[in-house]
């Protein structure tokens, strides 16, 4: 492969994380929605975190391959870099695209995983009163199947 097709695969790869990258975005606005949704199940959520944790494989798997091919062809882009300049320009400007969408996804994910603790903490809070409500109606229950029929709790019986 010539060096000029191996910038080209560089390329695509830079092309098809910034794509990976968007997609990361649509799915954090859509954990956004389920987060605030008070009547998502969990179901959503965990399809959402496995369908990213996909595209961040995918997206580790590029990086390792463009660390690769880069590594192959560095000293020659260093060496003769004015005969690829268009190519090496493109890959730039790719990289600043790739860097603020990083950087966008990054404040998304944070601002999710916000919303996340607030809501499992509610969550928690909605267990322990349910928790509780039953501890009381047991209680009562077992208090009542204590008393004989026909006594009253609220009857002296003193004579």
């Amino acid at each position: 492969m010539q060096e000029k097709e191996y910038l080209d695969v560089l390329i695509q790869s830079l092309r098809k994380k910034l794509v990976l990258l968007n997609r990361i975005s649509v799915l954090n606005q859509d954990q956004k929605e389920i987060l605030q949704d008070e009547d998502a199940g969990p179901d959503a959520f965990d399809i959402n975190v496995r369908d990213k944790g996909d595209l961040v494989d995918q997206i580790i798997a590029l990086d390792a391959g463009f660390d690769e091919v880069y590594a192959h062809i560095k000293a020659l882009m260093e060496r003769d870099h004015s005969v690829y300049e268009d190519q090496l320009e493109q890959m730039r400007e790719l990289i600043r695209l790739i860097m603020a969408k990083d950087a966008s996804v990054r404040a998304e994910e944070q601002r999710n995983y916000e919303l996340a603790q607030r809501k499992f903490a509610n969550v928690k809070k909605q267990v322990r009163e349910v928790k509780a409500s039953q501890k009381m109606v047991n209680s009562y229950y077992q208090t009542m199947m204590r008393q004989k029929p026909g006594d009253s709790m609220f009857l002296d019986n003193k004579k």
